[in-house]
């Protein structure tokens, strides 16, 4: 067993962006801005978009956070989302999920400029990645794929099962594994709540992405010996012995799953730090189209 350690993996791709980004420093460009929106105070959206924040500075981005009360009105939210779009001084737009029970998700969405959707969670951006050339990947899903290519890990006819159909992760990661590309050409096998057969399924499986949100899902007796598994699940799980009353949670049991694999993803410390490598990796290609430049200008 072997980790996939999302912090070494992550750290490499933020070195290339800060490299990248003090070329443009020095050739008087300004650097690439993203700009977050928090709605209300809920403690994982806390979380996830501080560490966003800071990874931004530490790979020598400009960011802005913009917080809002939950009572918030989906209107107003709208119109945050319009002024943004139309600033020149703005790379990437996310705005943080969940969102009030009042505020549409499918809404808030299609309001982000596409140019802008660091996210890739647009149905243009949507429609590319099925049509094999996306502009923006979806961050989690990308960082998947960022992870396997760091280590290597051939996908090339293998069979990949994927459990989970979110247009977040689910969706997105079997295409781009079932997609003509570097480290895709698996074959993939999607499965969800109304799936059977799911355990005759993720035995047969090389590789397994877990996105269910259900903590401690797959257990050693669902995989076979020298799979791939990749957790996306993180939920926290109230623990009283815990320093902060809860536990990360993924959706595999790594203390029983982790000695029949070949390579296995840690919560915490796997998938979510690559989703904000994914996230910057966006955000510097959003950076680069709006201002018509290329990868030349690094090697310049």
């Amino acid at each position: 067993m072997q980790l996939l350690n999302g912090k070494e993996a992550s750290e490499v791709i933020k070195k290339k962006l800060t490299v990248k980004t003090e070329v443009l420093q020095k050739q008087n460009f300004p650097v690439p801005h993203l700009a977050a929106i928090l709605i209300g105070h809920n403690g994982p959206s806390e979380t996830y978009v501080a560490s966003k924040i800071k990874n931004c500075a530490e790979a020598g981005f400009q960011s802005s956070l913009i917080r809002f009360e939950e009572s918030l009105s989906e209107e107003d939210l709208l119109q945050q989302i319009a002024v943004l779009n139309k600033s020149d001084n703005v790379d990437g737009i996310l705005v943080q999920l969940p969102l009030p029970a009042h505020i549409s998700e499918h809404k808030v969405i299609n309001a982000i400029s596409p140019e802008k959707d660091v996210d890739g969670f647009h149905p243009v951006n949507q429609g590319y990645l099925t049509q094999g050339s996306p502009v923006f990947i979806p961050a989690t899903p990308y960082g998947i794929i960022l992870m396997l290519e760091h280590y290597n890990i051939s996908t090339k006819g293998k069979h990949a099962v994927i459990i989970g159909r979110s247009n977040i992760v689910g969706r997105p990661i079997s295409i781009l594994l079932s997609s003509n590309r570097p480290y895709g050409n698996a074959t993939v096998t999607v499965c969800h709540s109304h799936t059977s057969n799911m355990k005759e399924l993720t035995l047969q499986a090389d590789i397994i992405v877990a996105a269910l949100g259900k903590p401690g899902f797959i257990t050693a007796d669902m995989i076979k010996e020298g799979a791939v598994v990749i957790d996306v699940g993180i939920t926290r799980v109230e623990d009283a012995t815990a320093k902060k009353g809860f536990r990360i949670k993924g959706d595999v049991n790594f203390d029983e799953v982790a000695s029949k694999t070949s390579w296995i993803t840690p919560v915490p410390g796997g998938v979510g730090l690559m989703t904000i490598a994914a996230l910057l990796t966006n955000t510097m290609n959003a950076y680069l189209m709006r201002n018509g430049l290329t990868e030349d200008i690094f090697s310049a």
